[in-house]
């Protein structure tokens, strides 16, 4: 299996961007291409997840997410990867403990919109999370404030960077995260598939 997976070289600082990804669209590349460039990272991966435990109704089928996603991409250092489906694991914190066991000395920063930070305190095993892999915040449209006033957000302040201090992210040793402000691209997934350009 290890040969499916994506490469990455001790030293290098890599993204995670996890997700359904149903379906694709440009505002997860935009991020991505924001995120790149403010958090100076050398590469950055899509984690296509298999289905996400905190939504009721399943996604569309993995292969036609990750057919789209790698059809929208067209960036050098952007890679799609299905890891969690390869790895058989099903919650963010277990994902990312296998990933650093199979990548030793590669650095890894954690990426979510900033609706995801007002909601991470939901997620399973949310402050190994937090006290593990450094993590990447960027706002989208209407999440800013509710994101800042998060309980992930409250209880980690102290280990908050500052924006200016954001390419140095991935080298910081966690606990530590950093909010930024980007340029918004205002489309969803959920607003796709309600206009029917997306059916399951």
């Amino acid at each position: 299996m290890r040969h499916a997976l994506p490469h990455a070289r001790p030293g290098q600082v890599i993204g995670l961007l996890g997700g359904s990804f149903d379906p694709p669209h440009a505002g997860h590349l935009h991020i991505s291409r924001e995120a790149l460039k403010r958090f100076r990272l050398d590469r950055l991966w899509w984690l296509v997840s298999p289905g996400n435990p905190l939504k009721p109704e399943g996604p569309a089928p993995i292969e036609r997410r990750l057919a789209a996603a790698r059809g929208l991409i067209g960036h050098p250092r952007i890679e799609v990867t299905d890891i969690e489906a390869r790895l058989g694991t099903r919650y963010t914190a277990e994902t990312l403990g296998r990933i650093f066991a199979l990548y030793p000395g590669v650095r890894f920063v954690w990426l979510m919109g900033a609706d995801n930070l007002a909601s991470l305190h939901r997620w399973q095993d949310w402050h190994w999370i937090m006290r593990n892999v450094p993590v990447g915040v960027l706002a989208r449209p209407g999440q800013r404030i509710s994101a800042r006033t998060a309980k992930a957000a409250q209880i980690y302040r102290p280990f908050k960077l500052p924006a200016a201090a954001a390419r140095g992210l991935g080298r910081t040793r966690p606990p530590a995260w950093c909010f930024l402000n980007v340029p918004m691209v205002d489309v969803s997934s959920s607003e796709i598939r309600a206009r029917g350009h997306w059916v399951r």
